[in-house]
């Protein structure tokens, strides 16, 4: 059963990069056409776009990649034998302390087909039965939760990700980040402007204020670039090399910049390399201005 199941998985996953591939070549498709219809004088916007149009190029030559590796390997994998998944399970306990949370999941939706909850009234807890996908059945009890007592709680990551976000963000702008990083409140509830809302108000995370925004120098990825005079991805691309500082809560969220980490030498030779190759060696006037760099 666990060999006809290996197989299975094998081609849910050729499946699942199907149509990750054919959703990644629309994606390239509708970033070429908004790159075109871009003006190429708004140099801005123009490298954005370009930027992203790369990105989803890139996606689709990994998923092509991908796809031909499995397909390759899918015919010369050789039938398992049981003792490979006996290793398996005895792997597994040393790798689970050290897994995140989204790993975690991956290997509990592997080996559980599904899980049967009930009530014992006469002991006053829930029992849980646990069906494993090789057939063996595993029953779990736990006390029920008594009355007025709070055993949920949410995550260190969101609260921490918010007590960053609220810096260049609202809460509804908040929320929408957690919902797309696939964090949830401690009962398990997408994220909403209240709910981000009271989740501030108990930790006592201040609300986003536009004007403390301003006078503490906060800014997104699209606003520093543009601080300097540089393309977004050029700035990222420094990030990501430490050699400008920014912080990145969550992956697929917003960059946080601050005003006094973007001047300096490492920023004027971004600024001066990225002009360089624009055809540009000097640095206009207002940008010297903006950067500080007559300052030593």
């Amino acid at each position: 059963m666990a060999r006809e199941e290996e197989t299975l998985k094998r081609d849910e996953v050729l499946a699942a990069l199907q149509r990750d591939l054919q959703a990644a070549r629309y994606a390239a498709q509708l970033a070429q056409k908004q790159y075109d219809a871009a003006d190429p004088e708004n140099r801005l916007v123009a490298d954005e776009l370009e930027r992203r149009w790369n990105d989803a190029l890139l996606r689709v030559e990994e998923l092509e990649s991908r796809i031909e590796q499995q397909s390759r390997t899918s015919g010369q994998i050789p039938p398992t034998q049981p003792e490979e998944f006996t290793d398996l399970a005895a792997a597994l306990e040393s790798i689970w302390p050290q897994a995140d949370a989204r790993l975690k999941k991956r290997i509990v939706r592997t080996l559980i087909h599904e899980v049967v909850v009930d009530v014992d009234n006469a002991t006053s807890e829930i029992v849980l039965v646990i069906h494993w996908k090789g057939g063996v059945h595993t029953e779990i009890r736990v006390p029920r939760r008594r009355r007025g007592e709070n055993t949920t709680h949410t995550s260190r990551e969101a609260i921490d990700a918010v007590r960053q976000l609220v810096r260049i963000c609202p809460d509804l702008v908040i929320a929408g980040v957690l919902n797309r990083n696939d964090l949830r409140t401690g009962r398990g509830n997408f994220w909403t402007q209240e709910r981000v809302t009271a989740l501030r108000s108990h930790h006592q995370i201040p609300v986003y204020s536009s004007e403390r925004r301003a006078a503490e120098g906060w800014m997104t990825l699209t606003e520093a670039s543009a601080f300097i005079g540089v393309s977004p991805g050029t700035l990222r691309l420094a990030v990501e090399r430490n050699k400008i500082p920014a912080e990145h809560p969550l992956p697929n969220g917003p960059w946080i910049f601050n005003r006094a980490s973007l001047t300096g030498d490492a920023v004027t030779e971004l600024v001066g390399r990225a002009r360089a190759r624009r055809g540009h060696p000097t640095i206009p006037t207002t940008q010297q201005g903006s950067l500080d760099l007559s300052t030593p």
